[in-house]
């Protein structure tokens, strides 16, 4: 029998972000994540600089081994339509390998684990929990993604949420297409579905190549992404011959009234908790904010966790992101844009300051709002 003060239950930057806040405070943790390490994980790996802020990870640091791809614009428009390059004449973004990021900050985390362990079993007892007949912990953090085994024991209802579903593949380029590819690496594509229900990208990361695409409606995902990918070819954008593996997830936007993130002895953080950035979809910052404002609330309660104890953490998160539900939950999908999309993402001026600079670099805020929180 194994025994922790804190189980995590999930590897990926939410996990792997407050397990090191707690070591850090001098509190006992044990991740645990169904996965072994370095791993594939189907995300677009699009980071803004306020990742690496809020991490305190220098990016010469990071980068040692490891893709840190600057990106310094973005060519955007509506699939089949007209298109715009947005040059910033600096580094406003980094495309970076899950794979990579996930395992540097497991690794940076410095607490014990279990790695390929799949929770198959959560018993409530006095005082804890007991996971998978051999684990028992005090508090029991789920950051295992939108299906995380936490959250679903807390009562959510896989299924019959609103989620956003996608499709990405990352694959090497051969020298020859990585020479012969028109997406330049310092400025990745973003392509907009024409009834604005959501997008597709191409992101280059040195010799990788990221594509995907992510829709509010689910309905035939796969059909949309094929058809995304033989614009992406008729273009040019895509190199002749590549032959990606197309892996799925889904994730919840941000909604002030949403899972059920404190119960008594157990929180949810990042994915598992639906944080991701309603307008571009963006969870990596957000499941690294809450992993801090979790790891905060958890030191606080001196091990008290009682939902009334832990309270201040699902305070903390409407706080920080009640802001995201004053816009529209996906990019250019409420109704009255819907008609005027095409129009809109040919303006200059509302392609960078609203498309880019609000929704997708998040310009309007910075690391220093969480560094002030905590």
């Amino acid at each position: 029998m194994e025994s922790c003060e804190v189980l995590i239950v999930g590897g990926g930057p939410a996990g792997a972000s407050c397990a090191r806040d707690l070591r850090l405070a001098g509190v006992e943790v044990l991740l645990l994540d169904k996965e072994q390490f370095p791993r594939p994980k189907s995300c677009a790996g699009w980071i803004t600089p306020a990742v690496l802020a809020t991490l305190a990870i220098e990016p010469a640091e990071y980068e040692q081994g490891r893709v840190l791809q600057e990106i310094n614009g973005f060519r955007t428009g509506l699939i089949g339509g007209t298109e715009l390059v947005t040059s910033y004449g600096k580094t406003v973004s980094y495309g970076i390998r899950r794979s990579e990021f996930d395992a540097y900050l497991l690794e940076r985390s410095g607490v014990p684990n279990s790695l390929g362990e799949l929770v198959v079993k959560i018993e409530r007892q006095a005082g804890g929990w007991l996971v998978n007949g051999r684990i028992r912990a005090r508090l029991l953090v789920g950051a295992g993604g939108h299906y995380c085994p936490v959250a679903r024991h807390l009562g959510a209802r896989r299924g019959a949420e609103p989620v956003i579903a996608a499709q990405v593949a990352e694959f090497a380029l051969t020298p020859e297409q990585e020479r012969n590819c028109p997406i330049p690496a310092e400025t990745p594509a973003l392509f907009f579905c024409r009834d604005m229900k959501g997008y597709g990208w191409l992101l280059r990361k040195g010799g990788y190549l990221n594509v995907g695409l992510g829709r509010q409606d689910q309905a035939n995902l796969p059909r949309h992404t094929a058809k995304f990918c033989r614009y992406l070819v008729e273009r040019g954008y895509l190199p002749a011959g590549v032959n990606g593996h197309f892996q799925g997830h889904a994730y919840l936007l941000y909604e002030r009234q949403g899972r059920q993130r404190v119960a008594d002895g157990a929180l949810l953080i990042g994915d598992a908790a639906g944080l991701a950035h309603p307008q571009s979809g963006e969870g990596i910052l957000p499941a690294i904010e809450s992993a801090q404002l979790a790891a905060q609330t958890i030191i606080a309660a001196r091990g008290d966790y009682r939902e009334e104890r832990l309270a201040p953490y699902p305070a903390s998160l409407a706080a920080r992101f009640g802001s995201f539900a004053a816009v529209p939950s996906t990019p250019l999908i409420s109704s009255p844009l819907r008609f005027i999309g095409a129009r809109l993402l040919a303006s200059r001026w509302f392609t960078r300051h609203v498309v880019l600079d609000r929704w997708f670099l998040h310009a309007e805020q910075g690391a220093e709002i969480i560094k002030n929180e905590l």
